[in-house]
């Protein structure tokens, strides 16, 4: 397994690692509707005013967690930063910023979850899978759709269904990227995909900002 995760030191690698009223209201939105909705579709799609509410809002994302990461593992100078983390691993709430030009390697998600572009614009190509997934190192994928997704837009992830993407940015600037995940994506052994070959490779991308725990696999 590679994990492209760098710790950096910080007082603490769970709960609101960015302590901003508009993190809180999306967290406790999320908690509330997780408890009162046991369907996962409706309950993602409830969450849609919160997300975009927190899409819109300025102020509450620190530059530091803006900016690409020079030193990421992740390679392109790709930052995933940790904004929240629950520490059971049920939730997490972190900005992905993609240097102009760069793109993520073909990965999954393994969870539910919403992601929005916060600034920049960002060009999406999502996979479908034609094998039957038995063979765990080899996928079979073809392209489902492609779309450019711009600032305050975001779309909704319900696996198995749109779980297989890669991103690229297409601004000038660098794109961020907010993505709400009922795990901690980070920290979990997801998979990057080749095309091409249908080579598959277990990875953790790590988090920029906090280090993953040995038992978050």
């Amino acid at each position: 397994m590679c994990d492209f995760g760098h710790p950096h030191p910080h007082a603490t690698d769970f709960g609101f690692l960015v302590d901003a009223p508009e993190i809180r209201a999306l967290v406790d939105e999320t908690r509330r509707l997780t408890h009162d909705i046991p369907d996962t579709a409706a309950r993602v799609e409830a969450l849609r005013p919160a997300f975009g509410k927190l899409l819109g809002a300025d102020g509450w994302l620190p530059r530091k967690y803006a900016e690409p990461d020079l030193a990421s593992g992740m390679g392109s100078g790709i930052g995933q930063y940790a904004l929240y983390r629950a520490e059971d691993g049920s939730l997490c709430l972190f900005s992905l910023v993609i240097p102009a030009g760069a793109e993520t390697p073909i990965h999954d998600h393994l969870a539910w979850g919403l992601i929005g572009v916060y600034r920049g614009r960002q060009s999406e190509t999502v996979y479908r899978r034609l094998d039957d997934g038995s063979d765990d190192g080899r996928a079979t994928l073809a392209v489902a759709r492609q779309q450019t997704v711009k600032r305050g837009e975001f779309y909704t992830l319900l696996p198995p269904l749109d779980d297989i993407h890669y991103v690229k940015t297409v601004s000038r600037g660098p794109s961020v990227s907010i993505h709400l995940l009922a795990n901690d994506t980070a920290c979990v052994t997801r998979h990057r995909f080749d095309a091409q070959s249908g080579i598959v490779t277990p990875f953790r991308s790590g988090y920029s900002n906090a280090k993953c725990a040995e038992r978050r696999v």
